[in-house]
């Protein structure tokens, strides 16, 4: 398998999926604003934890 075959192949894959490829159900605002939600809640917890300096 050559380096172009491979290329040629990857090319292929990715023009099949140009819809997107994510689930209807995962928006973007949520995912993202949950996970910010969860950081804020780890940095919380670990200044809880940190108090003397």
């Amino acid at each position: 398998m050559s380096l172009h075959s491979t290329a040629a192949q990857l090319a292929t894959l990715a023009a099949e999926g140009e819809n997107g490829g994510n689930h209807e159900s995962l928006s973007p605002l949520v995912t993202g604003g949950a996970a910010f939600i969860i950081l804020v809640l780890l940095l919380w917890i670990t200044t809880r934890f940190n108090r003397d300096r």
